[in-house]
């Protein structure tokens, strides 16, 4: 009972938000390229987006509010401070899973593969505020990264979804 009021609690300060923006995509030697000139370096985004001529990138965070919450229950009660950072990491994935969702409804007869973020694979977390940067995230929605590549609020999440006019081969 605890943690699902640690959730509930969780639940009633987040303000989901989220920035799209779709790039084209080359090919090169030692990654892909999007349009905006950014070179997104490592062969396994390369090769989870081949096949794909474009990608969103999107960013989603669930507020500073969230953050501030799960500090304070870690002050006093780390029990409900871990329950409630665990309730935020489930609620940061549905929020992207909804934004996936409405992101492909944008292009009617294409097929997707998974979301890849910075930190998979090859890919590296260095690449964040550049990333940002593309989506005017700071502006748009008050997401930005530290020195150290990690994003703040700390609930949140950069990532890519390919666009493939054709079906789409997974590799895990």
């Amino acid at each position: 009972f605890r943690m699902a009021g640690s959730a509930r609690e969780l639940l009633g300060v987040v303000r989901p938000r989220w920035a799209a923006r779709t790039f084209e995509l080359t090919p090169e030697e030692g990654g892909v390229r999007l349009s905006s000139g950014l070179l997104l370096p490592g062969e396994d985004l390369k090769r989870h987006l081949a096949g794909c001529r474009r990608a969103v990138l999107f960013c989603a965070t669930l507020s500073a509010q969230a953050d501030a919450l799960i500090r304070r229950a870690e002050s006093g009660d780390m029990l409900q401070a871990l329950s409630m950072d665990c309730a935020a990491a489930a609620a940061v994935e549905q929020v992207c899973d909804q934004i996936e969702l409405e992101l492909q409804g944008k292009f009617p007869g294409c097929s997707f593969p998974f979301r890849f973020s910075p930190g998979y694979g090859d890919l590296p977390l260095s690449l964040q505020g550049e990333l940002l940067n593309l989506l005017d995230a700071p502006r748009r929605v008050g997401l930005t990264a530290t020195p150290s590549h990690i994003l703040l609020p700390r609930k949140s999440v950069t990532a890519f979804l390919g666009v493939s006019e054709g079906p789409v081969e997974r590799h895990v």
